[in-house]
């Protein structure tokens, strides 16, 4: 654990999601130093029952996504359940929930009725479509906002066939996009002490997201020329087989192209002109990467690796993400570690990948049982032991604790 502050120290966010984007989101903010407190249901973020794990509640998603967090268990849908939450909003900076809108409203979570028990609260509300569209209550997960954004549609311009990225690519951006709305909103609240909506679709960033590089011609009007980046639509545009093994190989200055065409003996294409500007090598990427692998067989990966190395051209062997504990990259960038968790046991954690002089990113604290901090919160808020006891013989939030659980 480390002892330093993190840049965000002081800054208390509510943390009212699930599943990936949110807890992404958050995991992000709690690295950074802000105290997260995880408002979970009496079951839980259902994150913490998918996939591996030792023991129930505590999956593997669990572990990273919920770290440097503490949890409440709540039951949002009883009075006194979202007496408690307001009560925790009147100590916060923010709330983050990607709750659908009518969800939010059910449970009075709209920015009119909480910035009357906190003015300054910054409410950050990230579901499928904007709040304010007739589409603001459609479910939605990643594939289906990569299908809503354009970005499944992508591949079929690459051969035809439309298809999913193999891991959650829109959760994680958003996620992502959620930190940055957060971070520009309370730099606004240190200068003038008020909070504010913010809304982060899903939908609508995934499109600015996918049109940086594809909107191309299209940006002009009328346009001048075709939509797509061509370098990154080519079907020729994979890693190549070598004598041993894969790897990337990507020239990109003409320099680079001539330096690795002269060193894999392929004299004819060194100073043709057909190549001779990056926009050419772009439309013609296609010959380009055929080229490279004809004669990626005829060396190792290392061979190739150490060759343009030596000519300083971009190249890379091809990292298995199942062994990325086991990479001296990865373990030298401290990018994942061994940890000890209070009832888990070892495990590898992850961390945000920012390297900060004075307030470095850290772990501060292991992912918390369901309702591990519910008494600590609630004391923290006023509550009496008695008021506690009653709440939780109710039903209206749950507790737990490490040395109960690994008894």
């Amino acid at each position: 654990m480390h002892p330093t502050p993190g840049a965000l120290a002081g800054l208390r966010v509510i943390d009212l999601t699930t599943v990936i984007m949110g807890p992404f989101a958050t995991a992000t903010l709690a690295d950074l130093g802000a105290d997260v407190v995880k408002v979970e249901s009496l079951d839980g973020d259902m994150t913490r029952s998918i996939g591996a794990r030792r023991h129930e509640g505590m999956s593997a998603l669990t572990l990273n996504l919920q770290r440097n967090k503490r949890s409440i268990a709540v039951d949002l849908n009883t009075e006194d359940g979202r007496t408690v939450l307001d009560d925790l909003v009147r100590s916060a900076d923010v709330l983050v929930t990607n709750l659908r809108p009518r969800s939010r409203e059910k449970l009075g979570i709209t920015f009119e009725r909480l910035s009357q028990i906190n003015p300054g609260l910054i409410l950050c509300t990230a579901q499928a479509y904007g709040s304010e569209t007739a589409s603001r209550d459609n479910p939605a997960y990643d594939d289906i906002v990569q299908a809503a954004s354009g970005a499944a549609k992508l591949s079929e311009l690459i051969d035809g066939e439309p298809r999913y990225a193999p891991y959650v690519i829109a959760d994680k951006v958003v996620g992502l996009y959620i930190v940055i709305a957060v971070l520009s909103a309370a730099m606004t609240k240190r200068k003038t002490g008020v909070g504010q909506a913010v809304d982060v679709p899903m939908v609508d960033s995934m499109i600015a997201f996918n049109l940086v590089e594809h909107f191309a011609g299209r940006t002009f009007t009328p346009a001048e020329g075709d939509f797509g980046w061509a370098r990154v639509l080519t079907p020729e545009r994979v890693p190549h087989q070598t004598a041993d093994g894969w790897i990337c190989i990507l020239p990109y200055s003409s320099k680079n192209w001539d330096d690795f065409f002269t060193a894999a003996g392929r004299q004819d294409l060194v100073g043709n002109p057909r190549y001779a500007t990056v926009n050419a090598r772009h439309r013609h990427m296609g010959e380009l990467l055929t080229a490279v692998r004809e004669v990626a067989s005829e060396r190792t990966t290392d061979e190739w690796l150490a060759l343009c190395e030596l000519h300083g051209i971009p190249a890379s062997d091809l990292l298995d993400l199942g062994k990325a504990a086991e990479n001296p990259y990865v373990l030298g960038q401290e990018l994942i570690t061994k940890r000890e968790h209070p009832t888990e046991g070892e495990y590898y954690a992850t961390r945000t990948p920012f390297a900060m002089s004075r307030t470095p990113v850290a772990l501060h604290r292991h992912a918390p049982l369901l309702g591990e901090n519910t008494v600590e919160l609630l004391t923290g808020l006023g509550y009496t032991e008695d008021d506690i006891r009653a709440l939780v013989d109710v039903g209206v939030v749950k507790t737990a604790s490490p040395e109960a659980a690994s008894a």
